[in-house]
């Protein structure tokens, strides 16, 4: 395994950068984000819809409620700064929607769209960051496989709680009150289950 290269700047430098910017500021070392596709940004939207529209009212009712949940919201994880592609906190913990830019709020659950252009960060160097800020949940949804991965903070690493295909219907965690047909994160699917 190759060691990090730990760069120098810091999140002044990230806040000195001109308005609009899509830089995450990971191991001292600018990182700019992927412009999304619109495969991605469709993905992304999906998935807002189907966990916001059961999680992000307030708890007690018909549908569970209980959570925050937005879109690329930067969010500052110890030295490092990321925007996570949707992001999620717990009400009972977080009793208003984070307003500060960038929030220093850990959240409770990310999810991140995986691309040909960034899989390997998405899939090791953000797991890894947040593992260690303890991010309680950690999903990655995979447009091209079509898949979803389901993670849970443990001691060692994260552990693999959900491995899905489009075709399956789960209840994942933080989230298992509600079942997802997994392909109504990536298609126009009539899912009103």
């Amino acid at each position: 395994m190759l060691p990090k290269v730990s760069g120098t700047r810091t999140i002044a430098d990230w806040l000195a950068l001109p308005a609009g910017h899509r830089f995450e500021l990971v191991d001292g070392n600018l990182v700019e984000k992927a412009s999304p596709s619109s495969e991605h940004g469709v993905t992304q939207t999906r998935v807002g819809i189907q966990v916001g529209r059961p999680f992000m009212r307030r708890p007690g009712g018909r549908l569970p409620g209980g959570w925050w949940i937005a879109t690329e919201v930067d969010v500052v994880l110890g030295a490092d700064l990321f925007r996570p592609d949707v992001i999620g906190w717990r009400r009972e913990r977080v009793r208003e929607l984070p307003r500060d830019q960038p929030t220093t709020i850990r959240p409770d659950w990310i999810c991140e769209i995986v691309s040909e252009s960034n899989a390997a960060h998405d899939r090791v160097v953000k797991m890894r960051a947040y593992h260690q800020a303890q991010v309680p949940h950690y999903w990655l949804l995979d447009p091209v496989e079509r898949t979803l991965v389901v993670m849970r903070h443990a001691e060692g690493g994260y552990l693999n709680v959900l491995a899905a295909t489009a075709e399956e219907r789960v209840r994942p965690e933080p989230f298992g009150s509600v079942e997802f047909l997994v392909a109504a994160f990536f298609d126009d699917v009539d899912d009103d289950s």
